[in-house]
């Protein structure tokens, strides 16, 4: 019965994405986490639209104040949620390292909504509000990095 509701649910986002772009403009494969934020369909980098992760080697602090590696925790729960899934990508743009922005989805849920919600990534406000709302509702259940201290990321990089 769930693999019946995942294809037609699959079927109806091909359907939505071929009315809103063109298929063969889709990223679609089998992703490996590269970060947080990042994903690698067939040799392509994929940053994920509108949101920033912690950077794998970042550490932070949970609510006893005791160090983990949150960068890593970030990437484990990307891994976990495209694990033996089908990802696709809708590109955006290009960003400065030559990585495609892309809108990207596994079983149809949009995987930067996914990650902002459980607190293992914030909105990327500079570049789009998109996930604003998903990072206020992690951050008032203090889930993931919100249960304890952080360094936003884009803090974190330009000290380290």
């Amino acid at each position: 019965m769930r693999t019946k509701a995942i294809a037609t649910t699959l079927g109806l986002y091909l359907l939505l994405q071929a009315a809103s772009a063109p298929a063969a403009n889709l990223i679609i494969g089998r992703a490996t986490v590269v970060d947080g934020d990042t994903i690698e369909i067939r040799g392509q980098r994929i940053h994920l639209h509108g949101i920033d992760a912690p950077e794998i080697g970042q550490r932070c602090q949970d609510a006893e104040g005791k160090p983990f590696r949150c960068g890593q925790k970030a990437a484990n729960a990307l891994d976990y949620r495209i694990s033996g899934s089908t990802v696709y990508c809708e590109p955006l743009d290009t960003d400065r390292y030559g990585r495609t922005i892309g809108r990207c989805r596994a079983l149809a849920e949009d995987l930067s909504a996914w990650m902002t919600g459980l607190g293992w990534a914030l909105a990327y406000r500079q570049y789009s509000m998109d996930y604003a709302p998903a990072e206020e509702l992690a951050r008032r259940r203090k889930a993931g990095m919100w249960a304890g201290t952080f360094t936003k990321p884009w803090d974190w990089r330009r000290s380290n």
